[in-house]
């Protein structure tokens, strides 16, 4: 500290001092010092730790320790809203891992405490009440359809309970009164509702204990998950033993992998340590929207916020983070105002304005509002917590209490108590959802450094982003449209130049070969081997001959190859796909026998005398076959790889889609979201049941039926540049569109998003071909260009 800080280090030694004082008169030396040895083993051993996560980033110490990566005096984060000495409670030092080598870190601890004495935690799942009502439902054998038609008059709400739905909505009650068979799936479902209905382990807690755990808590044992408490992770801290959150995030993997990429590429080493986060290119990438990819800003809502915010500080990104949630986004308007106008903020008093300025007048951090309690009301920061916490819990007599002792300490300080009420009220308002600033300051590190690497090696980074959703195509679509609409290319697998995972090599992205079906990693190892073989020897691999002769054939079967050729991953090698595809089996064939009549060790067929390898040739030259058409090529592609890459039937479109489309199965669907991941920072979806959707795409499938009342209707698969959803098109509107709706026919489709089951579905309202959305737009081009000749 002394080194770094110089002039200052004496504010940052008394800060440490303090804080030193606090962990060692509580008891949690120890707990510090657990926590800094397996950070360490993972630092040690390559795996990526996060830069911090909650309130421990506000602490000196774990700072000094490098238990946390922000400096937390820089940023103003405050040690009391971790640990607060007039208020005893365990720490809570929570962290992130490299979501694929997270499980080596909870090895470590096991291995160095012992088994006996390290486990997971229980959890127990809840009976909501659409669940409750689809597991009554079966017990009952009320058939699924009627069931279905229950729980869908249930509204979507997170805190919806039977008792609410009931008093809401007049059709489920007029439903339950008529029928005897809903009332008592409606009365059991309510004593069920609540209760718990199966275990589960926690995503991240682990404990440690000092003796072993069985003599201390009752053990359940899970085949799939091993041992865990049979105590949640509330009974278990109440009991005071010792709980670690180790959580897997997704992007720090991500950032890993593409450093590997940079070094490999361009032979730079990037270091994030002791970093300044004040690059212009970065925050010009946020302003512009081009977010993709981009931790914490990547929705499409927290796209168009910092588009109108054009953040310039590091500190605009901890507060977009903290604002872009439910309750704070009401004051996204004032916070951008206030930025654009500095010299016209009000503030209720001049001694807010220290406190206040950073976030332009507008309070955003839960640290902002001790700050006011401390500096105005004359409080510790220790007694300021302890009223923050009363706010946010509205616990009204401790906050009437806390008033009296507020506007004593203004008045000491010479604000009228007038204006101290105000500043009082204003600070409830604000508690109830002021958001943590050291944890946003953590998080928005991480969205720092992935919005470095996409500005300055975007093609490393995206790659590494699309290795880390190989098994989510949606994503991975996503992803492909984000690099073409930023000139960069997106090529499918390649025996060549590809690997496993998706790469960049000659500044353009190749499709990672674990992404093709029926192709394992054993192959693809294989095929990397053979081909490193070759080089070794001074060759390269040219024809899909040489990748036979080469390869072990145990690990690439005839399928695999297929699949490759399918793909495009053999595009390098001589010959089309049409052809590859007519010889390839004869190859095998041919090396198959000859490797079998060869004691182990010889040469292959290839490498046999010249005379009989022309006779050999005259076989498997490749044949005068023409290759596939383009169509059929992408649909190959779409078959191997679950997306297109090559190209898209859409993409003669694109300018239709621009104008005709408000939203895309992308903003629509789920997303793919790991168990251990920190789910209360998903984006906020902008997509709402009901919404009136418009899109352009393509017809994948249409299953037509008849109604009971005799009447067509259909279930059409329609997909976009995104991926697919489902599309209900009702008697009424199949009537006016059937004509339209056939196989790989692209249109416009116009309709109602239900989003109120498990999978969202579009209700078609109108179907029609694109080609009447192509001549509109030309009819219109054409008049303006009249309009402006005129």
């Amino acid at each position: 500290l002394e080194f770094r800080y110089g002039a200052e280090k004496e504010k940052y030694r008394e800060r440490l001092d303090f804080e030193f004082s606090v962990i060692e008169n509580m008891g949690f030396i120890e707990y510090f010092l657990i926590v800094w040895d397996f950070i360490n083993y993972a630092k040690q051993n390559g795996i990526a730790v996060g830069p911090g996560r909650g309130s421990a980033a506000g602490s000196i110490v774990a700072y000094t320790l490098k238990i946390t990566d922000i400096d937390p005096i820089k940023y103003n984060l405050l040690f009391e809203r971790f640990l607060n000495p007039e208020r005893v409670s365990m720490p809570d030092i929570d962290i992130d891992f490299c979501v694929d080598r997270r499980g080596e870190v909870i090895e470590y601890v096991n291995n160095k405490y012992g088994e006996e004495k390290v486990c997971q935690i229980v959890t127990f799942g809840t009976m909501k009440a659409k669940m409750a009502l689809r597991d009554v439902g079966r017990v009952l054998d009320i058939p699924l359809s009627e069931v279905n038609m229950i729980v869908k008059l249930v509204p979507d709400d997170l805190k919806m309970t039977l008792t609410k739905a009931l008093e809401q909505v007049a059709e489920l009650r007029e439903l339950v009164n008529g029928d005897a068979r809903y009332r008592e799936l409606f009365d059991i479902a309510l004593d069920l509702e609540g209760t718990s209905r199966n275990t589960g382990t926690h995503a991240a807690g682990v404990v440690i204990c000092k003796t072993a755990l069985d003599d201390v808590v009752p053990m359940y044992y899970s085949q799939k998950k091993g041992l865990s408490t049979q105590f949640t992770m509330t009974r278990v801290e109440q009991l005071g033993l010792l709980k670690m959150d180790f959580l897997g995030l997704r992007n720090l993997t991500v950032i890993e992998d593409a450093k590997r990429q940079i070094k490999k590429n361009h032979g730079v080493d990037i270091d994030f340590q002791g970093m300044e986060y004040n690059d212009p290119a970065v925050f010009e990438l946020i302003s512009s929207g081009d977010t993709d990819g981009v931790f914490q800003l990547e929705s499409s809502g927290m796209k168009s916020f910092m588009k109108e915010l054009k953040p310039n500080c590091f500190e605009d990104i901890i507060a977009g983070i903290s604002l872009y949630r439910p309750g704070p986004m009401d004051n996204i308007p004032t916070y951008i105002k206030n930025k654009q106008h500095p010299d016209r903020i009000p503030y209720l008093d001049d001694k807010l304005i220290k406190i206040l300025d950073v976030t332009y007048g507008v309070m955003v951090y839960q640290e902002q509002v001790m700050q006011v309690v401390q500096d105005l009301g004359g409080f510790t920061l220790g007694e300021a917590d302890n009223v923050r916490r009363a706010m946010s819990k509205k616990k009204f007599d401790v906050m009437e209490k806390a008033r009296t002792q507020f506007n004593a300490g203004c008045a000491d300080n010479g604000i009228s108590e007038k204006v101290s009420n105000e500043i009082y009220d204003m600070l409830i308002e604000f508690a109830n959802y002021g958001f943590n600033k050291s944890h946003a300051a953590a998080y928005a590190v991480v969205s720092y450094y992935t919005a470095y690497l996409k500005v300055h090696y975007k093609e490393e980074f995206m790659a590494a982003l699309m290795t880390s959703f190989t098994n989510d195509s949606t994503q991975v679509a996503k992803y492909i449209n984000n690099c073409r609409s930023g000139g960069i290319d997106v090529l499918p697998p390649c025996v060549v130049t590809g690997d496993k995972r998706f790469s960049a090599p000659e500044g353009k992205i190749v499709y990672g070969m674990l992404g093709v079906k029926n192709v394992g990693e054993p192959a693809i190892d294989a095929i990397i081997e053979a081909r490193e073989k070759l080089e070794d020897s001074g060759k390269k691999l040219t024809t899909l001959k040489d990748l036979i002769a080469n390869v072990d054939l145990d690990r690439v079967n005839k399928r695999a190859i297929e699949s490759l050729i399918l793909a495009g991953a053999m595009d390098r090698l001589e010959g089309n796909r049409a052809q590859k595809m007519s010889i390839y089996q004869l190859l095998l064939d041919r090396e198959k026998t000859a490797r079998d009549k060869q004691p182990a060790g010889q040469i292959s067929m290839f490498d046999l005398h010249e005379d009989e390898m022309s006779k050999t040739d005259e076989l498997i030259l490749l044949p005068d076959v023409k290759e596939f058409q383009p169509k059929d090529l992408l649909g190959y592609e779409k078959d191997m790889l679950g997306i297109y890459v090559s190209g898209h039937p859409l993409d003669q479109y694109k300018e239709v889609i621009d104008k005709v489309s408000n939203v895309t199965t992308y903003d629509i669907m789920p997303k793919t979201v790991e168990d251990d991941e920190p789910q209360d920072e998903l984006a906020i979806s902008l997509v709402r049941n009901g919404m009136k959707t418009s899109m352009v795409g393509l017809i994948t499938e249409v299953k037509q039926i008849m109604t009971k009342k005799g009447d067509p209707m259909a279930f059409v698969t329609f997909e976009d540049l995104y991926g697919p959803i489902e599309v209900v098109v009702f008697p009424k509107t199949f009537a006016t569109c059937k004509s339209v709706l056939e196989k790989d026919a692209i249109v416009v489709l116009r309709g109602k998003l239900e989003n109120s089951d498990d999978v969202p579905k579009i209700l078609a309202s109108k179907i029609t071909s694109v080609n009447v959305a192509v001549d509109y737009y030309k009819k219109q081009a054409q008049i303006n260009n009249m309009a402006k000749s005129a």
